[in-house]
């Protein structure tokens, strides 16, 4: 059991809301050539450099492509992680399970216990929530042709990591998701590099 807690790929459970153009508006989006537009800082949020290199990341997965040079759309995106603490004690709930192991010797020789609990109430565990957004908009007609946002609530501080696999999340199904709300669960994902402007081939 503990081997099984201690490997394995951890997932990032992920709820998405996604408002997508319908046809034809959305025919920019596919293989859509963007470039990056940023939006007023927004205090607390990670450097909006790393979060553009994590979305031109997840956007390279959906075949999009950055072109400083000549886009037909652009894209702002934005992310923020917040801490609670995790404290059920009013609802009846479960909260920071423990295991415990222990090894004893008593009257009938030796012994092996196995035990788990679960206080009520451990101010000392903190919980997180991360955040993503991504906004596309053609910049021929202003039209947005892409909204989307991911979350996640759970005790992980891997910060960037998680914030790079909500991007992926928040364009499953780009650039037609089944359903505008859904849950989607993405690995975690290694950190990318800085982002490098790029500019597509002469056509």
């Amino acid at each position: 059991m503990l081997t099984a807690c201690a490997t394995g790929p951890r997932t990032v459970d992920a709820q998405v809301r996604t408002n997508a153009a319908q046809p034809p508006g959305d025919a920019v989006l596919q293989g859509a050539h963007y470039r990056f537009e940023r939006a007023p800082l927004v205090a607390g949020q990670p450097d909006p450099a790393r979060l553009e290199a994590m979305a031109q990341a997840a956007l390279a997965r959906v075949g999009a492509v950055r072109d400083d040079t000549r886009p037909r759309v652009s894209v702002q995106v934005g992310g923020q992680v917040s801490a609670y603490w995790l404290d059920d004690s009013y609802h009846g709930g479960l909260s920071n399970p423990r295991i415990a192991l222990g090894v004893g010797r008593g009257w009938g020789g030796g012994g092996f216990g196995l035990g788990m609990g679960w206080p009520l109430q451990d101010p000392s565990i903190p919980a997180y929530i991360s955040e993503v957004s991504l906004l596309m908009r053609d910049l021929q007609t202003g039209q947005i042709v892409y909204d989307t946002r991911a979350r996640h609530d759970g005790p992980w501080h891997g910060t960037e990591h998680v914030l790079a696999a909500l991007f992926v999340a928040a364009l499953e199904g780009y650039p037609r998701p089944a359903l505008p709300a859904r849950r989607v669960g993405v690995p975690l994902l290694p950190v990318v590099p800085e982002a490098v402007p790029a500019t597509a081939p002469p056509r």
